[in-house]
């Protein structure tokens, strides 16, 4: 057997450069999320949110659920471990032909699918979108055609990104994501000043997206070639290689994970094409503004516990394990209770200081709003999810998690068929978040069951203690906002202060209600800031 190679984990000064690889990915993370936002200001700009909004959303649907289901999270997940181990046990050289065996049979796969979406898109759109018009449904089908190949690129990206994480190169693959957002963004603006007809604005925005796709993977090849890597076609079609094997084999039951969440955005959209035009986009506009706390707070926190959960499912230690899970859920408490009043009370000034510009109208404003306050019911849920899911795979009970999501589908199902000819998009997006209530509440359920006493005092009086707070910020957030809509002014600043006064008062206000209640998690994070 070869000797280890020389990785940075086995150096001397490993950890400090694992530190600092931690915080210049953070960095690269936190530019990716402001760089999406300005990618969506640009696409509300060109497109609005209407008939070609609808139908771009809804042709990229498929090829992003497949990238979800078969790409970044599984993939990721079972590549980077079945990397690491080849890399440390055999040589580089093994590792290398691993990542090329890997991105050659997704090559083959996913551009058999993607050739299957080409040739045949009319399944494709009647899937994610029943309800479009014939004229609709066509451009839609173009555009699917148009994308697909998006789908084998993407999962090479993601390989690419896991074997430079993986040597502990972390600055190309956090710029993966910012090199897409600025393809999109770039060419949006382009578009913008050029003023096509609508069809051939959306169909640039499908060329972009092929292109930014193709950005994510070129940004990392310099990077690999460095290290030595070179592209050889080694498909491993019927995974006759242990490490392929071995992958595959753990991204079935992540696959199946992520599925019943995705199978959710089919449901939705597919709903949403039955209502109106500029339902499928409302929705998606207010839960891309949903996903921004749940992105900066609840992955953030479950990240950070994964670890130590890990650590004490190993050592058995049931007690530590239970303070654990409890810490980190009043964390994401403490964040994401005042997070939802801020969206249901905010949601007619954010959405028209970010959108409402260009070809976003003030009615594309007020229905995203509303659809936005039907996200907001059920952000704790998801951001809680983002923590009490990782102990079950610490604790090896994987089923518990797809059992929970799959309930989920099944909740948000049924209350779609039973309410979204009433409640129209806004029903679709409670639905939403009640199938995110129903998956917390039985991983929640799930976990006091494993380890009693979760459920207790330690959790609960916090979370009382949140509500009060969170109540005394809605007074005032509601008191200012109720001042300010009386102003007059329809330009950006006036927009921009009707949006940001409320945020700033609202978030003193629940500091210092939160300080007076004694609540640990305020005295922590303000010291993190100072």
């Amino acid at each position: 057997m070869a000797a280890a190679p020389p990785t940075p984990s086995t150096t001397d000064d490993g950890g400090a450069r694992l530190t600092s690889g931690a915080r210049r990915l953070s960095a690269l993370t936190m530019l990716s999320r402001l760089l999406g936002l300005v990618r969506e200001q640009v696409f509300a700009i060109t497109l609005g949110a209407g008939v070609y909004s609808d139908a771009f959303l809804a042709a990229f649907r498929i090829p992003n659920l497949l990238r979800d289901l078969f790409a970044e999270g599984a993939l990721s997940t079972a590549f980077v471990p079945t990397y690491i181990a080849t890399l440390r046990r055999e040589s580089r050289a093994a590792a290398f032909a691993l990542a090329n065996r890997v991105m050659s049979t997704l090559t083959i796969y996913l551009g058999l699918v993607a050739l299957v979406g080409i040739a045949f898109p009319e399944p494709v759109v009647r899937l994610v979108a029943t309800g479009f018009s014939s004229e609709k449904a066509a451009l839609c089908a173009t555009l699917v055609q148009i994308m697909m190949p998006f789908l084998p690129t993407i999962s090479l990206a993601v390989v690419a990104m896991g074997a430079l994480n993986a040597e502990r190169k972390f600055t190309a693959p956090g710029l993966a994501s910012s090199m897409f957002n600025l393809v999109a963004i770039t060419g949006g603006v382009a578009v913008w000043l050029w003023g096509p007809s609508p069809e051939a604005a959306v169909m640039t925005w499908a060329v972009l997206t092929l292109g930014g796709g193709l950005a994510q993977l070129a940004v990392q090849v310099p990077s690999l070639w460095r290290l030595g890597f070179r592209p050889r076609l080694r498909p491993d079609l019927w995974l006759r290689d242990p490490g392929t094997r071995r992958i595959a084999t753990l991204m079935a039951p992540a696959t199946l994970g992520v599925a019943a969440v995705q199978v959710n955005v089919v449901i939705n959209s597919s709903f949403a094409s039955l209502i109106s035009d500029g339902a499928l986009s409302w929705l998606s506009y207010a839960f891309r503004l949903m996903q921004l706390p749940i992105g900066v707070f609840g992955v953030a926190v479950g990240t950070t516990t994964l670890t130590q959960l890990a650590d004490d499912a190993a050592g058995e230690d049931w007690d530590r394990m239970r303070e654990t899970l409890q810490r980190g859920l009043r964390m994401v408490l403490f964040l994401t209770v005042p997070s939802t009043v801020g969206l249901a009370l905010l949601g007619v000034p954010i959405v028209r200081l970010i959108y409402e510009h260009g070809k976003f109208s003030h009615h594309a404003t007020i229905e995203t709003a509303r659809a936005l306050s039907g996200y907001a019911i059920g952000l704790v849920a998801y951001a809680a999810i983002k923590v009490v899911a990782p102990a079950f795979y610490a604790l090896g009970r994987t089923r518990v998690p797809l059992i929970a999501s799959v309930s989920a589908v099944a909740a948000n199902l049924i209350w779609n068929v039973l309410t979204f000819r009433r409640f129209g998009h806004v029903g679709l997006a409670v639905g939403t978040s009640l199938a995110a209530l129903v998956n917390a509440g039985i991983l929640v359920f799930a976990f006091e069951m494993q380890i009693r006493g979760f459920v207790s005092r330690q959790l609960l009086v916090p979370f009382l203690k949140i509500l009060i707070a969170a109540g005394v910020m809605a007074a005032a957030v509601w008191a200012t906002t109720s001042r300010l809509e009386l102003l007059p002014g329809a330009g950006t600043v006036d927009a921009a202060i009707k949006a940001l006064v409320p945020i700033a008062v609202g978030v003193g206000v629940y500091f210092i209600t939160a300080r007076a209640l004694r609540l640990q998690e305020a005295t922590t994070l303000l010291k993190r800031i100072r």
